[in-house]
């Protein structure tokens, strides 16, 4: 029984897949090809390649800062420079900016500063200790914040001091380099 009903629906479909204007179509392109195109307009000539050579090699550099060398050795400070061979403080391994000032307590009339590091840990400091990656240290701890003197490279050899400070504040805006 399948067979019978199988037979005549192949033939159906077979007989749906053959196009009768075939030959319409081909007629149409045959059309679409005799037809002329027009004129392709030429390319541009390729204009001649011309170095230029660059005759301001040896003058000062725009983007290089250029001072004497008496300007040069009155801004850079002998004597500043980290002390490396101290000990580093637990938050010297964490940059200035990823740590928050959470609460100042106050106790036998001396201020401290609670700090609390990337991990969540909470840190008691006192004035002359140390936290951040640029050697800084605190200096003054009053109700609001504490601020710390950084020793920075200046870019020539030496060392320059750079003021910050860490804030108390709602809004989270808390680090300040000034």
């Amino acid at each position: 029984m399948n067979g019978r009903i199988l037979g005549p629906l192949l033939m159906l479909a077979l007989a749906g897949c053959s196009d009768s204007n075939l030959a319409g179509l081909e007629r149409q392109l045959d059309l679409l090809q005799s037809r002329s195109t027009g004129q392709v307009v030429p390319l541009p000539q390729t204009p001649l390649y011309q170095p230029v050579i660059y005759g301001q090699v040896a003058d000062r550099s725009p983007f290089m800062v250029q001072r004497s060398d008496v300007e040069q050795a009155r801004n850079v400070k002998t004597e500043l420079a980290p002390d490396r061979r101290r000990s580093k403080d637990a938050l010297e391994a964490y940059a200035l900016e990823s740590l928050i000032l959470v609460g100042i307590l106050r106790t036998d009339g001396r201020n401290s500063a609670l700090i609390r590091d990337p991990e969540g840990g909470i840190h008691r400091l006192y004035v002359g200790e140390h936290l951040g990656t640029d050697f800084g240290r605190v200096t003054h701890i009053d109700e609001r914040s504490l601020q710390l003197l950084e020793i920075v490279p200046n870019g020539q050899g030496g060392w320059i001091e750079r003021r910050g400070n860490l804030a108390l504040n709602d809004d989270n805006e808390h680090k300040r380099r000034g």
